[in-house]
């Protein structure tokens, strides 16, 4: 067992106003969700020695070095710690890996680290739909060609190749969208906060590229999510109860996952585990990283919860929804919460493993899984995280 386990905690969490949400640029959302998380804790700016940064896709120039941008635009000196960091949307999982490390050889004691963008922008003349960024839709190499264009297109050859191969129903990939909508309903913070979606409704919504529906794809949001990283004895001082980092591991597997049909998953949770030293059962919730509902349903299979080719009649019947037997993007996630990138899933395990999530709350609150993905099912990081210090 790793002397990681438990040595650090998440002390402060900072989210902003969420999806269309006009005026602050992309770094001015990162300063508020800092002051937000440091306020959250009951720390000051000059308590930060450590910046670790996850640029959106509309940093701009500024996004080569964030660390120092938003350093400067926070007015902060003397960091011992500072980087821009990115392995798509497992990239927060990662950062709050390096700032634990760091902390526990001492090079730091107080590590932000945050994720925030501003692609939506605001209507053109009214009555005009809102425009967001072509950020999300790039392309240009011989997939382009043949008209698959960004990731859209490439996640959905690998759910037709499962769907193919074990049977896979639309309609099962509608039931993870049904739940996650469940959970998001009782989220404030979430943009479909108190719009239930039926699984006719999902049904009904418009292809966007097939077999995903559009409430298949997660949204698109203005804003920022940070957390504060330090150790577990200066936590337990501090203004939130401490979530403990038990476990934490990347896995980044290479090869095409058309044939795979795997993310980097596995090998993430063998050291993620090993370090906790718990065993999967002892789950009590997950946050799934949910690009698409696709993603949940191979990440489900790829910890473990079910086999594989299993995962479609797993998230059948409500398993994941609220009521169910293995809790998932208790938040809504980035299907019906917000898009954060990787910090959507750590945000929602912070507020449940405090017990604040309301009316949403999950009843067995002991550990967490916390699941980040890149690229297309490319890069992995995983968190196990607890209300216990041992």
């Amino acid at each position: 067992m790793s002397t990681l386990r438990a040595r650090t905690a998440i002390a402060g969490l900072g989210i902003t106003p969420q999806g269309k949400v006009y005026g602050p640029s992309a770094i001015g959302f990162a300063v508020d969700a800092v002051r937000l998380a440091l306020e959250d804790a009951g720390l000051h700016p000059q308590d930060v020695d450590g910046m670790l940064v996850n640029p959106g896709l509309t940093w701009g120039q500024a996004g080569q070095m964030a660390s120092f941008a938003l350093q400067q635009a926070m007015g902060l000196s003397d960091l011992r710690l500072s980087a821009a960091m990115s392995a798509g949307g497992a990239t927060a999982g990662a950062m709050v890996m390096h700032a634990a490390q760091a902390i526990d050889a001492g090079m730091a004691e107080v590590v932000v680290c945050v994720f925030s963008d501003a692609p939506l922008k605001p209507p053109r003349n009214a009555g005009d739909k809102d425009a967001s960024s072509s950020a999300y839709a790039f392309a240009g190499d011989l997939n382009a060609a043949y008209g698959a264009f960004g990731v859209n297109g490439l996640y959905a050859l690998v759910a037709r190749r499962h769907m193919h191969l074990y049977g896979t129903t639309g309609d099962q990939l509608g039931a993870i969208a049904v739940s996650q909508r469940a959970w998001a309903v009782d989220n404030p913070q979430a943009q479909f906060h108190g719009k239930p979606l039926t699984l006719a409704e999902y049904r009904a919504s418009r292809f966007v590229t097939e077999p995903f529906h559009l409430f298949d794809c997660c949204l698109v949001s203005n804003g920022g999510v940070a957390v504060i990283v330090t150790s577990a004895e200066r936590a337990r001082q501090l203004r939130q109860p401490p979530v403990y980092l038990w476990g934490m591991g990347q896995g980044h597997p290479g090869g095409d996952p058309i044939e795979t049909l795997s993310s980097g998953a596995p090998i993430a949770a063998r050291t993620a585990f090993r370090m906790a030293g718990i065993e999967r059962a002892q789950i009590d919730f997950c946050q799934l990283y949910d690009c698409y509902t696709f993603t949940v349903l191979v990440t489900l299979e790829d910890y473990g919860f079910c086999k594989k080719g299993e995962g479609g009649p797993f998230v059948d019947g409500g398993r994941i929804g609220p009521g169910g037997e293995l809790p998932v993007n208790t938040g809504g996630g980035q299907l019906s919460s917000f898009y954060m990138w990787g910090m959507t899933p750590i945000s929602e395990a912070v507020i449940q493993i405090r017990g604040q999530g309301g009316k949403r709350q999950v009843k067995k609150n002991d550990l967490g899984l916390v699941s980040g993905n890149g690229g297309v099912l490319s890069t992995h990081s995983t968190l196990i995280v607890s209300k216990h210090p041992s």
